[in-house]
């Protein structure tokens, strides 16, 4: 089973960081919003992958993070796989981001959260982790 690690950025307003997936043909989820984070590679541990993958998709050297949850998605996705997130702050100013993988990047209330589109089962996941007080 394929396995993805991804993060739960959050400000210190409370904010939570996302990404607009971009509109391209074949993409799964197109325009939907996204954590940041991607694919486990053969060879490397789930950590290995979230810091590579951030470092990719947004040029950010993520050094300080908490495993959050492990969740095993076995539909509502593009493939099964199990899902491996983590959280942590980040402060950057929006106009300040350069995002290097899909649309556009953006801080959201909590309050806002259940009314987006996420891709596959993120919304749930965002939600537990609100719920969840980390």
């Amino acid at each position: 089973m394929k396995q993805i690690a991804a993060i739960i950025f959050e400000n210190d307003e409370g904010e939570l960081l996302l990404y607009l997936r971009d509109n391209k043909p074949g993409i799964p989820f197109p325009l939907h919003w996204d954590l940041f984070g991607g694919h486990v590679e053969k060879g490397e541990t789930p950590e290995e992958a979230l810091i590579r993958e951030v470092k990719e998709e947004l040029g950010y050297d993520l050094q300080d993070y908490k495993f959050f949850r492990d969740y095993v998605c076995l539909e509502g996705d593009a493939y099964p796989n199990i899902k491996h997130i983590y959280s942590g702050k980040i402060n950057i100013p929006i106009g300040e981001i350069t995002l290097y993988e899909g649309d556009h990047a953006r801080y959201f209330t909590k309050e806002e959260i259940p009314v987006l589109n996420f891709a596959n089962i993120l919304k749930e996941i965002v939600l537990d982790f609100i719920k969840s007080g980390s």
